[in-house]
């Protein structure tokens, strides 16, 4: 209640300030306009307060029509009370309680940006561009990206059923899901084969950078040697901090713009370089793109294929392409508010369009080959030839696989996999024909 008094009163203040201030001398027929209006809310918020059948909360009234008044500018400029700035400000940091999904608002309809690797919605099967009809009993129509979160989240243990409308559904869909503590591990790396390495980050928080550094280190250090080529992928990655996308971009590219912004007010224009220090080498590198990869995520796959770096496999991307300012405000609470536009180096703008691959490879799941074809060692007795060099009956050639079932299954990582250990058999061609 006190800080609805308090809402109450400083918006109070500002109004009575603005009214009394209205017209002076010099206004231009565009402030004067505004004025105008704001004595309009004024007129309407003191009809409601004494005309309406109920007796109505005058901070509720305030705080709805702070909501709608950001609802008419994008879907992720926001009024944060306190408990969304604090879960807000607990996200970047990698924990929070809830589902497990980030969502935007598409076309007017509640939707998925992407469900979070290893979370409640991401084992129940939830996807990128599902619309959520409904959470728990309350329609998701006319409903504000914060009081959808504020309804998704709570304590670890309890129950929440989302609606969901798929493309290829003949009706909506409940998934019954049990709240976690949900603790986002930022990046995971891993050796495959042929000493290809692979990188999964899963959204741009504090340390991702950090992280990324000390595993490609580790990665090396697995591998014996520097590294043949690598798997970034970025895969539902929703995003998360421009600063750390700016880092991991740079981790890459020793020099040239990585991104830039432009905004109405001169501190939302800023540019962003990479430097040569800590550069990794210039091995070939993969980042596996699709429709849940957005915003952070995007800038990273948008700098490293300008710049000739990586080829982008996958789908397209998301295509949030607008940055966010957090604004603190008294009461512990904040504003989110767009406030610029992100463009690639070469000058694309992302929004509403997304990163374009550059080899398209769709998520087809995908039996291992070798069951498809009847060989010559399936037939009982075969004769056993020891290789050159080879013990009497002992297997060579053979890689030390590393894959997992599911990696086996992933359609978009086998055909990067191809790709880069086809690049690394090429350049082994090139130079014993040079010799």
């Amino acid at each position: 209640m006190m800080k609805q008094k308090y809402l109450l009163v400083a918006m109070g203040a500002v109004l009575i300030c603005l009214l009394s201030a209205w017209p002076f001398p010099g206004a231009g027929a565009e402030t004067a306009e505004t004025y105008k209006e704001l004595r309009l809310f004024s007129e309407i918020l003191s009809i409601v307060q004494n005309n309406y059948v109920e007796e109505v909360d005058a901070g509720k009234l305030l705080i709805g029509a702070i909501n709608g008044m950001l609802a008419t500018l994008d879907p992720h400029s926001s009024f944060m009370p306190p408990d969304v700035y604090q879960e807000m400000q607990i996200d970047t940091r990698g924990e929070f309680g809830g589902i497990g999904i980030e969502i935007t608002i598409r076309d007017d309809i509640l939707t998925i940006v992407s469900p979070i690797e290893d979370t409640p919605a991401f084992r129940a099967g939830l996807e990128a561009g599902d619309q959520i009809v409904k959470i728990g009993d309350k329609s998701t129509k006319g409903l504000s990206l914060v009081e959808a979160v504020s309804l998704m989240r709570g304590h670890k243990g309890t129950k929440l059923t989302i609606t969901i409308m798929r493309e290829g559904f003949d009706k909506p869909k409940d998934y019954s899901l049990v709240r976690e503590i949900i603790k986002i591990k930022s990046v995971k790396a891993k050796i495959l084969e042929s000493g290809i390495g692979y990188v999964r980050i899963a959204q741009f928080q504090e340390q991702t950078a950090d992280d990324l550094h000390a595993l490609l280190a580790q990665l090396k250090k697995d591998n014996g040697s520097d590294l043949n080529g690598l798997i970034l992928d970025l895969r539902n990655d929703p995003g998360g901090l421009l600063d750390q996308a700016v880092e991991v971009s740079d981790t890459f590219l020793s020099s040239g713009l990585i991104v830039y912004t432009e905004g109405r007010e001169e501190r939302s224009q800023m540019k962003f370089f990479a430097n040569a220090e800590g550069t990794e080498s210039a091995y070939p590198m993969v980042v596996l793109i699709n429709g849940g990869s957005a915003s952070a995520a995007e800038i990273v796959a948008g700098a490293l294929q300008d710049h000739h770096r990586a080829v982008i496999m996958g789908t397209p991307s998301f295509g949030k392409g607008s940055v966010q300012t957090i604004i603190s405000l008294e009461g512990n609470m904040g504003l989110r508010l767009t406030t610029a536009l992100y463009f690639t180096p070469a000058g694309r703008s992302i929004q509403a369009k997304g990163i374009v691959p550059d080899i398209e490879v769709f998520p087809v799941q995908v039996k291992a080959a070798e069951n498809l074809f009847f060989r010559e060692e399936n037939f009982a007795n075969h004769l056993e030839v020891a290789q050159p060099g080879s013990p009497a009956g002992q297997a060579t050639g053979k890689k030390d696989i590393k894959l997992t079932p599911q990696e086996h299954n992933d359609y978009q990582l086998m055909r990067a996999l191809d790709l880069l250990k086809g690049w690394s058999l090429m350049r082994e061609i090139r130079q014993k024909g040079a010799a």
